[in-house]
């Protein structure tokens, strides 16, 4: 049974850093594309981040230059560093897996988290 569990989610200030965690079981971890992506209240849940097997990464506009994806195959763990953070980076954050390469769609991944909340205010 494959297993995504999220941590590291909390309330921050604006400008502030957050490093979020997500531990994987119950998959060939190495062979998996990995992605973060995020839901705002009353939002649909949108693409963050994503690093297939391949090491290669992807970022949604929004969040380039301030957020790093990264994963340990080893550990089967996936990373999501996230510096200078705004109000509008408020979201519950999923970490999702897929078998396909490198896509930033909802809908191409198979495998979900619960979910971690960060809040950004002041």
């Amino acid at each position: 049974q494959v297993q995504l569990v999220e941590s590291g989610g909390g309330l921050v200030q604006p400008g502030a850093s957050l490093r979020l965690s997500c531990a994987a079981s119950g998959l060939t971890f190495s062979t998996y594309t990995m992605a973060w992506f995020r839901q705002a209240p009353g939002k649909e849940r949108e693409f963050v981040a994503t690093v297939p097997w391949t090491g290669l990464t992807y970022y949604a506009d929004s969040v380039k230059g301030r957020f790093t994806i990264s994963r340990d195959n080893a550990k089967k763990m996936v990373y999501l560093q996230m510096n200078s953070l705004k109000s509008e980076d408020t979201a519950v954050y999923y970490c999702a897996a897929t078998r396909r390469l490198g896509v930033p769609k909802v809908s191409e991944y198979d495998y979900w988290g619960q979910g971690t909340q960060v809040t950004v205010s002041s």
